[in-house]
């Protein structure tokens, strides 16, 4: 137990430093001026109260040359308005230009490293709780690792100086503050304990309280809210994590009421103000060893010392430990390497090649059943293939292997005789046009949305839309924003409308092989029909996988494979199919009749 506490210990001193070191290394004066500020505002005003008292005392006590007082607050006055307006232009102009330039830097590294992980990584709960950890989370640990140094080295500091000034005037005071230490230490380290463990225990609560807040500010519940009954379920819900809370916390908060009332009376109340004060006073006043001025410096500094080593030995124990979980979470998301590897080939394909499933069988992570078993199956250059089946069939594993977001466990994949796991993915990834089920659009132009990238050729968005059967008139055309994020007059398109932005980047993309998966989940029966015959025309020059479970978009399609708990159990054109009168026919016979009748 005591090597497991070292360790922590060790790490977080370690985590400690290297946030430091990120700091200093994208803003190297934010920190000197933090720290410096935080000096010169405090210091003077902590003087004041042992060198400035002192010395006012011991004038007066003379009885002549008041002027000096009146230098001395000149002095003091001086550094003190010196330090306030050094401390605000820091703060007010300073430090928040910094810390945009900083952020921008530290989030840049995570949304760079984010870019560069695979899609597999988000299926690991730890990495998708690491990456988010440091997106919530980074920009306050930032401000608290400064806030931190800041804090440590203007005590010290302070605790130096001042500690310098009560040994001139009497160093055994200082046996006070060693056994004010050696109390507040154990007790400020037993309240840092508590209030990890309230944290910890209250974290849970927290994330129903966020889920809470999620559910009534979010679009996405508005409707449900508004038209059932929900939301009154979920109030009730909040109402009893509410009590949850409080009785999860209560037992917290009695120990920690009695660990502060035990450090406040005991070493501060006690040794301090009784025992400073009647080592000082008898010193001062029956010894007359001491001034008065010296009586009240010492009483003064030794409770400033005291405070000092309360904030490093309290606040300092808890804020520090917590601050190095988190930068231990940012720093392993940061380390997380890709569990899909680079090739070494490049090349870009001028038209489609054959591609081959060479009994591939996948597992997903965490998982013991495999999602596909030996699959089996060749696509030709400039073929439709359709790939059918119930929920779970493992289609759309099949098409994500085919991209390589995941890796085959067992088998390979090749395309025109060389396996996938030998190009370099970036390359790789430029021969595919893909439009997923989950598809996203962004906060950006309908131009940018379709070519999904900058300064896109409008003629091909144009052509792109119009084969993807996108007609609604926008008041900027494809200039047009999409989504409010970035632009308060951005535009938000339909369920259909949006689907069809998807497919037409299909369209738009110069590449041999296209993968729609769902592509017309969203539309209407005309629009469904029209996407249907663009994919035709899109196919005489590109191979065309598409999932769907719309079976009058398979009529079209060269070879459906039919797939059920991973494999393959039917395959063939529409008219072979129907005519085994196998599990597609079934399926097929369900549908529509309508369905039938656009053959």
């Amino acid at each position: 137990m005591k090597n497991k506490k070292q360790t922590e210990k060790a790490h977080s001193i370690r985590n400690f430093f290297f946030m430091l070191r990120f700091i200093m290394k994208h803003s190297p004066f934010l920190i000197f001026h933090y720290i410096f500020a935080d000096i010169l505002t405090t210091l003077p005003w902590m003087l004041s109260n042992v060198v400035l008292l002192k010395y006012i005392i011991d004038v007066v006590s003379e009885g002549r040359d008041y002027h000096r007082i009146v230098i001395a607050f000149a002095i003091f006055a001086f550094f003190i308005v010196f330090g306030n307006l050094y401390n605000t232009i820091v703060y007010e102009i300073y430090v928040p230009k910094q810390k945009e330039k900083l952020y921008y830097k530290l989030y840049t590294a995570i949304y760079e490293k984010a870019a560069k992980m695979d899609f597999q990584s988000y299926d690991d709960p730890g990495f998708y709780n690491d990456f988010v950890l440091a997106m919530n989370s980074m920009s306050d640990r930032t401000e608290s690792v400064m806030s931190c140094a800041r804090h440590i080295l203007s005590n010290l500091f302070s605790i130096f100086t001042i500690t310098t000034i009560i040994v001139t005037i009497d160093p055994v005071s200082l046996l006070f503050v060693i056994a004010c230490v050696g109390i507040m230490v154990p007790i400020g380290r037993m309240i840092a304990k508590v209030n990890v463990a309230k944290k910890q225990a209250m974290t849970p609560l927290d994330r129903k309280n966020m889920y809470f807040s999620r559910v009534f500010y979010l679009q996405d519940y508005a409707k449900e809210l508004r038209l059932n009954p929900a939301g009154e379920m979920i109030e009730r819900r909040y109402t009893a994590n509410i009590f949850e809370r409080l009785k999860t916390i209560s037992p917290f908060l009695y120990k920690q009421c009695m660990l502060y009332f035990s450090q406040d009376s005991l070493p501060l109340t006690i040794l301090i103000s009784f025992g400073v004060t009647l080592y000082m006073g008898y010193k001062a006043i029956v010894l007359k060893e001491i001034s008065m001025g010296d009586f009240a410096a010492t009483f003064n500094g030794v409770a400033n010392v005291s405070s000092s080593i309360f904030a490093l030995t309290t606040w300092f124990a808890v804020t520090f430990r917590e601050n190095g979980l988190y930068v231990e979470k940012f720093k392993k998301f940061m380390s997380a390497e890709e569990k899909i590897k680079d090739g070494s080939l490049e090349k870009k394909f001028n038209k489609p090649v054959a591609i081959k499933f060479n009994n591939v069988s996948f597992t997903y992570p965490g998982n013991d059943k495999p999602t596909l078993k030996n699959i089996n199956l060749e696509i030709k250059p400039y073929q439709k293939i359709a790939l059918v089946g119930y929920n779970g069939a493992g289609k759309t594993t099949l098409t994500n292997l085919l991209l390589r977001l995941y890796d085959v466990t067992s088998g390979e994949i090749t395309v025109d005789g060389v396996n996938i796991k030998e190009w370099k993915i970036k390359s790789y990834h430029e021969n595919y046009a893909a439009v997923f089920q989950d598809f996203s659009l962004f906060g950006a132009t309908l131009a940018e949305n379709v070519a999904m990238e900058e300064n896109p050729d409008k003629e091909k968005v144009k052509a792109a839309l119009k084969e993807s059967s996108f007609e609604k008139n926008l008041p900027n055309g494809t200039d047009s924003i999409l989504l409010r994020e970035f632009d308060d007059d951005g535009l938000s398109l339909s369920g259909g409308e949006a689907q069809k932005v998807a497919v037409a980047r299909a369209f738009y993309k110069d590449c041999p092989f296209a993968i729609l998966d769902e592509p017309s989940a969203n539309l209407d029966p005309v629009s469904e029909y029209s996407l249907n015959e663009a994919m035709s025309r899109a196919a005489q020059d590109k191979t065309v996988i598409f999932i769907s479970h719309r079976l009058s978009t398979t009529v079209m399609a060269d070879v459906i494979y039919m797939l059920e708990n991973g494999e393959i159990v039917e395959s063939g054109s529409h008219e072979e199919l129907m005519a085994k009168n196998g599990k597609y026919a079934y399926m097929f016979n369900l549908q529509a009749e309508k369905y039938k009748n656009q053959k």
